[in-house]
């Protein structure tokens, strides 16, 4: 190679570099920082434009998750825990501060969010409703706030429910939470919150089954959409989502023999 088309050679490489350094040329990972119109998908999980953030330090109910009120009857928490969050985004454009990779949710990341005007974060004014618990990781600390929800037993703590991760994981003797559990109806308590037969939420018609053969591939479990041969043999689903976007970040995969309808 002569000397000058190393040199040449050279000069690109540089340009490239610092484009790539730069942010010129794009990249998978979300900016530091993302201002916009915001959506909740879930109680602890915002989109602005094609970036899903995890709220950092909440942990929200599921979608298809079901709570125990203080009257005994049954009730969405996780969708009213989505509504919640809707409620205090209020339309307001919001800020999300990227603190880090969220590992238990596939590519996501975790950010503290605030809506214009605020003062407080949603993701601590989240858990001031009583409408998720406090979590590690942690970039800010909601413990004291998420102390002073469950002595006022306000949101999901003035019923009975069991903590989000041990929905998702399918632990049915995980533990109780809340000002409304009654140790004498244990049996009956679990029954309720891991029913035989998981209600639907509205537009969520993704079967999602635990199962201990997705592990080889990392998992925690498979799903299977609408017009693959294996989703009406699947009954009784463990979850149900309502993108394949959520169901892979919440570690399942697709079924091998399942195709996206047409």
């Amino acid at each position: 190679m002569s000397f000058r088309n190393y040199f040449a050679s050279a000069r690109a490489f540089a340009l490239v570099s610092f484009l790539a350094l730069s942010g010129f040329l794009g990249t998978s990972a979300p900016a530091s920082a993302l201002t916009g119109a915001a959506t909740a998908r879930d109680g602890n999980s915002i989109q602005l434009g094609d970036v899903t953030y995890r709220l950092d330090g909440v942990d929200a109910p599921e979608l298809d998750q079901v709570c125990i009120d203080n009257q005994a009857d049954t009730w969405t928490c996780g969708i009213e825990a989505r509504d919640q969050l809707t409620k205090l985004i209020k339309g307001r454009v919001v800020r999300c501060d990227d603190v880090g990779p969220e590992k238990s949710f596939g590519k996501r990341h975790r950010a503290i969010c605030t809506a214009e005007g605020d003062k407080a974060s949603l993701n601590e004014q989240l858990i001031k409703l009583g409408f998720a618990l406090a979590r590690e990781p942690i970039k800010a600390n909601f413990k004291p706030t998420a102390t002073e929800a469950k002595t006022a037993a306000v949101g999901i703590w003035k019923g009975c429910f069991v903590a989000p991760q041990d929905f998702r994981s399918g632990k049915k003797d995980g533990a109780l939470l809340g000002a409304a559990c009654r140790p004498d109806r244990d049996k009956e308590i679990r029954a309720v919150l891991f029913p035989e037969e998981l209600t639907m939420p509205p537009s969520c018609s993704i079967k999602g089954k635990l199962a201990v053969r997705a592990r080889v591939t990392g998992n925690i479990g498979i799903y299977h959409l609408r017009g693959c041969p294996s989703y009406p043999a699947t009954t009784k689903p463990d979850r149900w989502f309502c993108s394949e976007d959520d169901a892979q970040a919440a570690g399942f995969r697709k079924a091998y023999n399942c195709r996206r309808p047409k």
